[in-house]
């Protein structure tokens, strides 16, 4: 038997496109109060006003995952706005890949901030709260990549391998009240490949994504997760377009 997501408050990183913005549309939808959260605050505005347009409830906050006092103050405005935070969505994310060789050390760095220390950061300002209420929910998005490395995924690959021990760990360590998945997709169409600097990479990278699916196949598998009843934990969901073969 599932439980409804309906007055839940979800806050959701990287909210102004992408899985981010398709997660924020469905569960507003369901009934959530969604707390969107990005650097893009025209975007969330946006997105926000056509949530409330459909009769969800929702509020936006501006949000730089890699600078911890942010991530502070974007958990306690959704506190101080709708009572509590039942669901953390660990969404941003950045995908700079290329081959070791070309020394694209800057990205390296990028890569880090954001799609490591940018989940560490929101479970850092997330825990509290949820301990604090003996309830909580802490939903991390990784990808296909932490499953396999390829070609020019090696540091890419790296951190997301890392959520999915952060993850785990967290897992381990939050206690009975507190759940933890890791949303693990493949090619989905987002503005992610649009950010590779290297040039044969981004060319490449159109092949795999002509067989990509919609952004919005990812909430539904965030949804079923929250849905579950409290004393059921799902770990991991993998979601692959049915073409891709990697």
């Amino acid at each position: 038997m599932t439980i409804s997501v309906q007055d839940k408050v979800v806050a959701i990183t990287g909210a102004s496109s992408g899985i981010g913005e398709a997660a924020a549309r469905v569960l507003a939808q369901a009934g959530a109060k969604v707390v969107l959260c990005a650097r893009r605050t025209d975007r969330l505005d946006k997105i926000v006003g056509e949530i409330k347009v459909a009769g969800g409830q929702a509020i936006a906050r501006p949000l730089d995952v890699t600078n911890r006092e942010d991530a502070k103050a974007f958990v306690n405005a959704a506190v101080e706005e709708f009572g509590r935070l039942d669901v953390l969505v660990n969404n941003a994310g950045v995908m700079l890949v290329s081959p070791l060789a070309e020394l694209k050390i800057d990205d390296w760095d990028q890569m880090i901030d954001v799609n490591i220390k940018g989940v560490l950061y929101g479970i850092a300002a997330a825990l509290p709260v949820m301990r604090e209420q003996n309830s909580g929910h802490v939903i991390n998005v990784s990808s296909v990549a932490g499953h396999r490395v390829g070609p020019a995924t090696s540091v890419y690959s790296g951190t997301k391998w890392a959520v999915r021990a952060i993850s785990e760990g967290f897992r381990q360590e939050a206690g009975a009240s507190i759940r933890s998945t890791i949303i693990s997709p493949g090619a989905v169409l987002t503005e992610l490949p649009d950010h590779i600097s290297s040039a044969a990479i981004k060319e490449a990278a159109k092949a795999m994504y002509a067989t990509a699916i919609s952004a919005d196949a990812i909430p539904n598998a965030i949804l079923y997760a929250i849905e579950q009843p409290a004393d059921v934990d799902v770990n991991e969901i993998l979601i692959r377009p049915t073409a891709q073969q990697s």
